[in-house]
């Protein structure tokens, strides 16, 4: 792997020529026009921290027997915090059907079983490196991602209190944005991309994730809740008080004014939930309340 400071045309000498690029929230994406190559520069939140991240997180995970995109060359210059991977081939996952769900849950399942190995000594904490500052418990971990405003809002001390629980569970290592676009399919082959949210802490916050996108897109593609497949997403161990932190934080990073829709009762609501069913069709009401309200996806 290459480190540079060069400028946005040196990879168009060396990788390019890149087509136009794909804005999103967090990240602007150009792919080479012949397809060999993807440029990602990290924008918003701790673009550095993001680039830096992804770069050493997969290598480590191809470690572990994970197929992960190659990292031609990463760097920090005039084009901002950026990393070049290499393209790999693959349709994303759907959930287009029951059918597509079951196989994407099930390749959830085995990406997983390779990347929650409990290892020695991992604390809770961004990207997979050894923390050179005291370690914080996971509950902290989790907290500390939301903008500091939402420390005083009504809910706050529900939420902190149902959180204590997840502080007894092994810490492992964590993709951090498990959704059906990062994982790849090639024929029998499964690759994973997208790896700058990577970190350690409970299992429980990856299945979360995988839980929490399903049912929003779901919900926002118009499907009915009932129509949700809870056979499917009580195969993944998850809990209400997880669920409510990624309801919170999703809100939170949006417009300023959406996470002021949830009050304390929802929270205590869905963080007291102890039966996961029950937690998911409570967490599908929210959703469909705060679509309702015009929150964006």
């Amino acid at each position: 792997m290459r480190s540079t400071k060069m400028s946005e045309s040196w990879f168009e000498q060396e990788l390019g020529p890149f087509g136009p690029a794909d804005l999103k929230p967090h990240s602007r994406t150009r792919f080479a026009t012949d397809g060999s190559a993807l440029l990602k520069v990290y924008v918003g939140i701790e673009p550095e921290g993001r680039r830096l991240r992804e770069a050493a997180t997969v290598e480590r995970a191809a470690l572990r027997g994970i197929s992960v995109p190659t990292v031609l060359a990463t760097g920090n210059g005039r084009a901002g915090s950026w990393t070049a991977f290499q393209v790999l081939d693959g349709t994303p996952c759907s959930i287009g059907t029951h059918k597509a769900m079951e196989e994407y849950i099930s390749h959830v399942v085995a990406v997983s079983g390779r990347l929650h190995r409990p290892t020695a000594g991992t604390t809770p904490g961004s990207g997979w490196g050894v923390r050179r500052t005291t370690p914080v418990s996971s509950r902290r971990f989790l907290l500390d991602q939301f903008s500091p405003r939402c420390q005083w809002l009504p809910w706050w001390s529900v939420l902190d209190e149902a959180l204590q629980s997840i502080d007894s569970h092994p810490v492992v290592h964590l993709h951090g944005d498990l959704k059906p676009e990062h994982l790849l399919v090639d024929n029998q082959r499964l690759h994973v991309v997208d790896w700058e949210a990577s970190a350690c802490g409970p299992a429980v916050l990856d299945y979360t994730d995988v839980v929490f996108h399903l049912v929003r897109d779901l919900l926002y593609e118009g499907v009915p809740p009932g129509r949700i497949p809870a056979d499917l997403v009580t195969r993944l161990p998850c809990n209400g008080p997880v669920l409510a932190w990624r309801l919170l934080l999703w809100l939170d990073r949006r417009r300023t004014q959406d996470i002021d829709l949830v009050t304390t009762h929802d929270v205590h609501r869905l963080a007291a939930e102890e039966q996961a069913a029950s937690a998911y069709r409570l967490l599908a009401q929210a959703i469909v309340f705060l679509r309702a309200a015009g929150v964006p996806r």
